[in-house]
């Protein structure tokens, strides 16, 4: 959705495309208080208000007010969230109610501004309510306390959290590959031959750097089962973990890197290759052209991805949440 100007220019606001993003799991808590004094604080949390009581009211409050984000904010995206939960914090040292809404969903943008309408909206009823016995109430501190999910991960606001918000959110990023020794091959004759420059292969490399992994320049080899499945067998044999392929996945004559994969394999990882291209395939359809595969050789975990730099960025972001699991599970470590 976009507006325009009489002129038929451009306004300079619009709603964020997200058609092309891919659906994943987000989540979201917003944090605020309500200063209500050292009169007014005991009636509200012994819940004698003349009112009625405010912290089951601004709990339901925020459960709508939440589910109302997009009517309230026209640029906001309507969700249909899986999950809202407005917490109601008594904080006697400072006479203060402190408000967290968290949310959740599955979707292609997160859901902050819904954690945020939550909070918002019971902050304002325990206002409402409690203003009939001290008209000098203050709220504050409104913020996001952290999001998860998206291409981006774990967010945590730079205040932080304290012990409790930790124990009680347990906010996830992506499991880590520290130190894992990792390894990226791009496959292409013309990069091969340096008539044109790998766009692909360093995108792989940074994303696995990104998770901590420890991995050289991406290496580049002519399209063919050869010298790949070579390569493939050699980087195993020096304890490589995980090795990402880039390229050859297509349906043209010369792309073989499957078949390099197979020549290879100890194993097929059958599932992680389909569940790759159903992934891919809420970027695009045409993910279904694609022949991505997943082998074990050894101990080593081979992807073989497309050859673009945005489906190279698409696939790190796909498979990152993945890949210390994987590796656990190959090495007997079973599930979390």
């Amino acid at each position: 959705m976009s507006h325009r100007m009489g002129n038929d220019s451009p306004a300079a606001f619009h709603m964020a495309d997200i058609r092309n993003k891919r659906p994943t799991r987000r989540r979201a808590v917003a944090v605020g208080e309500l200063a209500a004094g050292p009169d007014a604080f005991p009636l509200i949390v012994e819940r004698r208000l003349p009112k009625g009581d405010a912290l089951v009211m601004a709990e339901i409050a925020g459960l709508q007010g939440a589910k109302m984000a997009s009517a309230l904010m026209p640029l906001c995206h309507p969700l249909p969230l899986e999950l809202v939960q407005v917490r109601c914090v008594p904080v006697p040292e400072r006479h203060a109610i402190r408000v967290y809404c968290e949310c959740a969903t599955e979707a292609r943008t997160g859901v902050e501004m819904e954690a945020l309408a939550g909070a918002n909206a019971a902050l304002l009823t325990l206002y409402d309510l409690t203003k009939p016995v001290e008209p000098a109430l203050g709220i504050g501190g409104i913020r996001l306390l952290f999001k998860e999910g998206g291409k981006s991960g774990l967010w945590l606001h730079p205040e932080g959290m304290d012990d409790d918000e930790r124990a009680h959110y347990g906010p996830r990023d992506l499991a880590r590959l520290d130190d894992v020794p990792c390894a990226v091959l791009t496959l292409s004759d013309r990069a091969s031959r340096g008539e044109y420059a790998d766009r692909s292969g360093p995108v792989l490399v940074d994303g696995l750097r990104r998770l901590g992994a420890r991995v050289s320049d991406a290496e580049i080899l002519p399209d063919g089962i050869e010298p790949l499945a070579g390569r493939l067998r050699a980087l195993a044999g020096e304890g490589v973990r995980i090795a990402l392929c880039t390229g050859g996945t297509g349906l043209g004559p010369k792309d073989a890197t499957p078949e390099a994969l197979r020549a290879a394999a100890d194993r097929s990882v059958d599932g992680l290759a389909e569940m790759f291209r159903s992934e891919s395939a809420k970027h695009t359809p045409l993910a279904w052209l694609s022949r991505a595969e997943v082998v074990q050789v050894g101990g080593m975990l081979v992807f073989a991805l497309p050859g673009s730099q945005r489906a190279a960025k698409q696939g790190m972001d796909i498979l990152a949440p993945l890949l210390a699991h994987a590796l656990a599970m190959v090495d007997g470590e079973g599930h979390p």
